[in-house]
C-alpha cells in the first residue's frame, strides 16, 4: 500500500499543530517552516481539514489554526479521509471498491477494513507520544 504525499503531509501538519498549538494558534507559515511543506500546499490541505472540522481557524493578527478537537480524539484515519479523495470514495463512504462478482472482492474489503481499523486506532496524541512528546492539558485544545 502506498500513502500519498498529500496524506503524509496532512498527518505531519496535524501532528505539528498538536505538538506546537495548545493555547495559541499555529500559523501555516510556522508549519511550513517546521515541516518543509510549501505554504500553498498547506493552504489546500487545511481547507479540506477545516471542511471536516479537524481544524479551526482564527483570522487576523495573531491568528492561525487550532485542532478542531483534542488530539486524543482525532485519529489518523479521519485525517486520511479528509484529504484523500480515493480513500473517501472507497472506504469512508462505506462503499467497497471492486465488484461483488470478483472472487477477491471480499478479501480486499476485509483487508481495507482491517487497515482502516488500525489507522483509526491511532490518535494524534499517540503519534506525539511515539515521537517522545507527551501532550499535556495545555497542549490539547479542548474548546
Amino acid at each position: 500500500m502506498r500513502i500519498s504525499t498529500k496524506t503524509r503531509y496532512a498527518i505531519t501538519a496535524m501532528l505539528d499543530l498538536a505538538l506546537y498549538g495548545g493555547d495559541r494558534p499555529v500559523t501555516l507559515q510556522d508549519i511550513s517552516k517546521n515541516q518543509g511543506i510549501s505554504l500553498s500546499y498547506l493552504e489546500q490541505l487545511f481547507a479540506r481539514l477545516r471542511a471536516k472540522k479537524l481544524v479551526r481557524g482564527m483570522r487576523g493578527p495573531g491568528g492561525g489554526y487550532y485542532l478542531g478537537r483534542p488530539a486524543p480524539e482525532i485519529n489518523v484515519g479521519e485525517i486520511i479521509c479528509a484529504v484523500d479523495d480515493y480513500v473517501e470514495m472507497t472506504h469512508c463512504s462505506g462503499e467497497e471498491s471492486g465488484t461483488p462478482d470478483n472472487p477477491t472482492h471480499e478479501l480486499w474489503g476485509d483487508f481495507s477494513s482491517e487497515l482502516f481499523g488500525f489507522l483509526e486506532s491511532i490518535s494524534l496524541a499517540d503519534l506525539a507520544q511515539r515521537r517522545g512528546h507527551a501532550l499535556g492539558s495545555m497542549d490539547i485544545n479542548a474548546d
